[in-house]
């Protein structure tokens, strides 16, 4: 149940394991609700020390690479990721010290460095950079949609429903009456998954209103675009940006958690207040920006765990149910290595990883995974 990046990779690697796999989303693969749809997520390997993710990363790349290949489409635009990073910044020590014991050879910039190569920037003092030069973006709702056009082709089973709130019986039902039964329920829903589990995960995972902005660079500039702009990451501001994709626009979003936000009924029309804020920030860090065009605005969401960590487990009361989620803003990037991980557990009874147990999920929200 679930069509979006963790949801789709699953089905695919279930079916690759030899199962029957039936998979159903509400909205459909990629659509304007889902945390997987949308233009561009960043694809990146740095985690500070959270070596976890970062494997999982490179472990997920040529997945997506493969599939890109395989399917003819542009899916990875591999136009790097740019960490701007404070003097004595620990989350950056970090994550040089895990790229590098990886095999990754991230580019370490220095303030003078930085600022010769990437001159469309308004640095502050002292800032330095990472880059990853193989890292970048992929184009969200295309690569899902593509991830399950594979897997239908493959044998999986794809349809459109709606599953009404689990009631512990060894049947789902959907919206529409439909009694459907298997001998696994994955349930990668992910803002939905409280929705479904309002009982269980009502006060574990925690969706909230993510606003998105693009601007348009100047006629005839391609300061903005790959090659020249990267992906960047300024957690300084806790703002994050991609590059002017297929000529889309330049994209900003604030990477800090929004209010509590309903994923089927929430409004997705970003507020005056907000575009002021956005402004205020690309003033400050993009100055020839400063006056750019608004060309378009998403309101997306995160469904965050209480530390950014990842749900991947058993149901506590029913061994054929699996809850798979709490992307936190990060997961996307991960499908392909999340998919691999259910179904290695699910078909071959492999160890699962104990950060994603459902035992470490809180109501107290402590953010660590960035």
């Amino acid at each position: 149940m679930g069509a979006g990046s963790f949801g789709a990779w699953t089905a695919w690697h279930l079916r690759q394991a030899g199962l029957s796999v039936r998979l159903l989303d509400a909205y459909g693969p990629g659509n304007a609700r889902a945390s997987s749809g949308g233009e561009s997520r960043v694809i990146r390997v740095g985690y500070g020390s959270d070596e976890v993710y970062s494997r999982s990363a490179l472990r997920s790349f040529p997945q997506w690479r493969e599939l890109a290949a395989e399917t003819g489409e542009t899916l990875l635009h591999e136009a790097g990721v740019l960490w701007l990073a404070r003097e004595g910044d620990p989350y950056a020590t970090a994550t040089l010290g895990t790229l590098e014991r990886l095999g990754v050879r991230p580019e370490r910039l220095s303030p003078d460095a930085l600022a010769a190569r990437y001159p469309q920037f308004a640095f502050a003092p002292g800032t330095w950079g990472i880059l990853e030069p193989k890292s970048g973006a992929l184009m969200a709702r295309r690569a899902v949609q593509a991830v399950v056009r594979r897997a239908v082709q493959r044998g999986v089973a794809y349809g459109s429903a709606a599953v009404a709130p689990f009631g512990g019986s060894s049947v789902t039902t959907t919206t529409s009456g439909e009694r459907v039964s298997a001998g696994a329920f994955v349930f990668a829903c992910g803002p939905w998954l409280p929705k479904l589990f309002p009982d269980l995960l009502g006060d574990r995972i925690f969706p909230t209103r993510q606003e998105v902005f693009f601007f348009g660079p100047p006629a005839g500039d391609d300061a903005y675009a790959p090659p020249r702009m990267p992906a960047w990451i300024d957690f300084g501001d806790e703002v994050y940006g991609l590059p002017d994709l297929e000529s889309r626009g330049f994209k900003v979003a604030p990477d800090r958690h929004g209010p509590p936000f309903d994923p089927d009924t929430g409004t997705r029309v970003v507020a005056a207040e907000s575009v002021d804020r956005i402004r205020t920030f690309l003033a400050r860090r993009f100055p020839a920006l400063a006056a750019a065009p608004l060309l378009e605005t998403r309101v997306c969401q995160y469904e965050n765990t209480s530390s950014g960590d990842f749900l991947i487990d058993r149901h506590p009361d029913r061994a054929d149910v699996w809850l798979v989620g709490g992307g936190s803003g990060h997961g996307f990037k991960h499908g392909p290595a999340v998919g691999e991980h259910v179904a290695d557990r699910i078909a071959r009874g492999a160890p699962g990883e104990p950060r994603f147990a459902f035992t470490t999920k809180t109501a107290e929200k402590r953010r660590q995974v960035y």
